[in-house]
This record gives structure tokens, C-alpha cells and sequence, in this order.
């Protein structure tokens, strides 16, 4: 019934912007709280009727055209043998991470239907739920953002220690991103096979990179990754912070790529070409502003992308702290206005 955003990365016109938000399913939302008072993170990602529920709640609450399936990225090294603890207001710990070539024999490539099935069953569930009012995104992390986790143990500002381990021993970081990209194409085509609409690759940690290093220890691994999946499936890549590889992202034969509010959008669209869709680029704190200041500043987003090729998105995930209100000021100015961009401009 609304397939606005998968028309849009199909390169089709579209009548106006489609819009969604990372981490839209999750902690602004008191409904949301209410469940994570009763259940444990991973209890909430593994059982599918709490996934289910969760995925709805923007959909119903706020009104965006797309549910993204909730769940994490570290499923994916959870999955090949490593503990990962999600500790709340604390973020992930991984107590035995790789460090050396001995510990690739505490990590394997899993059988996806055994080990992620829970995820499967989720998307199954929300699709019957959905019963066509959105389409569903179904996600995975990049090799290189899993390799961060996987190697620091934690969540870092720098993932020195993750960097410090390519550098030092590139042989086995390889050969690290080698599992994680194989496990990652099972584990996607398992989500399209269950009934996702598209996918999008996260790599949260890729601007840490240079863009030699980006393109040496990241990108490849993206490419496969797109390869494997984008004649199943439409495709979006977020590389945060990684503006300067956008054409060399462009040419993976992605769909979409999802870019952050570092970067204007006109300078995106240069380097990226023209025929490629760009998510994004709000910055999600000025979601915190007054209702007003947010209208306006989405009215300037838009303008600046366009009425085609364009899929409004935050350049990050949503803040906590942000009050539903402004979250969904920021969904309505954006039906709003890009139906009035397409008429103004037609």
C-alpha cells in the first residue's frame, strides 16, 4: 500500500519523499520503554513477538513509510561464537575478544537457520503484521564495524586497539573480515528469503578510517557483500563518515547510500553521480529543537536534495532524548513539504 521507498530506489518517480529513521524503533519512545523495563536487550531481539512488536511502533506511532526490523548487529559475531552482553546505558561488551591467531578457533561461519533464526521468525511475523502498509528493511552491520566489536571488546571513540590489530597482523584481520562478509551474505539472504524488502549495510565506524585505509579493510568487503545481494534485493549503504569514498561506493551497485550531515547534500549528489538514490543527511540533534526550528530545517534538506532520488533519513540514529512530538514534526514536514517541492517544481 505504500511503496514509496522502494519505488524511489528502484529510480522510479515518486509523487513525494519517502521517510524513515535509524534507530526510529527504540529508546524515544515510552512504548518502547515499557518492554525494556520487562525484558533484557537480547531477550527483546530473540524472542519474535517482542521483535515484532517493536518494529511496528514508529509505523503506528510516528507514521514513517518504512519499518526497519528491530534487532542489532552484534547478532552477526554473536552468531559466529563470540559472548557479546549489551549493558544498558553502557552499550556492548565482548569479555573475550580476537586478539590472536589462536582465537579464530573460538569463532566459526555458522549455519544462519540455526543460529539467527530467531531474527527469520521476527520477519515473518512483522511482515503478516505489516500486511502491506510499509515495507520492511532488514539490516546487518559492515565487516569492518563487526571487526571493531569483535577485536576492542567494547565500543570506543577511536577502536584503536581494532585499528592497532590491522595494522599489525593484516593477514588475520583479512582473513577476520573474510568470516564476518561470508556470515553477513548468509545472513542477509536469509532475511530476504523470510520476506525483507531491502537491506541496509551499517557501517558506523568506517569515517575512522582513511580513505586508503576505507577502501582497503571496508569497502572490498561491502562490495561483496552488495554483489551477493543486489539482484535479490535493493540495497542501501551507510558508511558513516566515509564521504570521501561516495563514488567509489556508487560504483559497488548499491542503490542507495546513506550519508551523514557532514556533508551537503549538492556535494554528495557531485561525488556520487546522479542516478544513485542518497539517504539521509538530518542531523538527529536538531531534533531537540523548538517544532518550528525543525519544519524549517527540513524544508532547507529538502530543497537542497531535491523532489527524486532522495530518501529523507536522520545522518545518524535518533537520540533518546528526543520527544516524540518532534520526531514525528519531523516525518509530516517532510510528506508536507516534498509533495508541495514536486508540484512547485512540475
Amino acid at each position: 500500500m505504500n511503496d514509496l521507498l522502494l519505488r524511489t530506489l528502484r529510480g522510479e518517480k515518486t509523487e513525494r519523499t519517502p521517510v524513515w529513521m535509524m534507530r526510529q524503533a527504540g529508546r524515544y519512545l515510552p512504548e518502547y520503554m515499557v518492554l525494556r523495563e520487562k525484558y533484557g536487550f537480547f531477550e527483546r531481539c530473540q524472542t519474535p513477538e517482542l521483535a515484532c512488536a517493536i518494529t511496528l511502533q514508529p509505523v503506528d506511532i510516528i507514521g514513517v513509510d518504512a519499518a526497519i526490523l528491530f534487532s542489532d548487529i552484534l547478532v552477526v559475531p554473536q552468531a559466529m561464537g563470540l559472548e557479546v552482553q549489551l549493558i544498558e546505558s553502557k552499550g556492548p561488551l565482548l569479555p573475550d575478544p580476537i586478539k590472536t591467531a589462536n582465537d579464530f578457533n573460538r569463532i566459526r561461519i555458522p549455519e544462519v537457520d540455526e543460529t539467527l533464526g530467531y531474527v527469520f521468525d521476527a520477519i515473518k511475523m512483522i511482515k503478516q503484521e505489516l500486511n502491506g502498509r510499509a515495507p520492511l528493511i532488514g539490516f546487518a552491520g559492515a565487516p569492518w564495524t563487526l571487526l571493531c566489536y569483535m577485536v576492542q571488546g567494547k565500543g570506543s571513540k577511536t577502536f584503536d586497539e581494532a585499528k592497532a590489530f590491522c595494522y599489525k597482523e593484516p593477514a588475520l584481520a583479512h582473513q577476520l573480515l573474510q568470516m564476518v562478509t561470508d556470515t553477513t551474505i548468509a545472513y542477509l539472504k536469509g532475511q530476504v528469503k523470510a520476506g525483507v524488502d531491502t537491506v541496509q549495510i551499517f557501517d558506523s565506524w568506517g569515517g575512522l578510517l582513511s580513505k586508503d585505509d576505507f577502501e582497503t579493510f571496508s569497502l572490498p568487503y561491502i562490495n561483496q557483500i552488495v554483489k551477493a545481494l543486489k539482484d535479490e534485493t535493493l540495497v542501501i549503504v551507510f558508511a558513516k563518515g566515509a564521504w570521501y569514498s561516495l563514488k567509489e561506493m556508487a560504483a559497488s551497485g548499491a542503490h542507495g547510500l546513506g550519508i551523514d550531515w557532514c556533508i551537503p547534500p549538492q556535494v554528495a549528489r557531485q561525488m556520487a553521480g546522479p542516478d544513485i538514490v542518497l539517504q539521509g543527511n538530518f542531523d538527529p540533534a536538531k531534533l531537540l529543537s523548538p517544532i518550528p526550528v525543525i519544519k524549517n530545517e527540513v524544508k532547507k534538506m529538502l530543497s537542497r536534495f531535491g523532489s527524486q532520488h532522495h530518501i529523507a533519513n536522520l545522518g545518524h540514529g535518533i537520540l533518546p532524548n528526543v520527544p516524540v512530538d518532534h520526531a514525528r514534526a519531523f516525518v509530516d514536514t517532510v510528506k508536507e513539504v516534498s509533495s508541495e517541492l514536486l508540484v512547485a517544481s512540475n
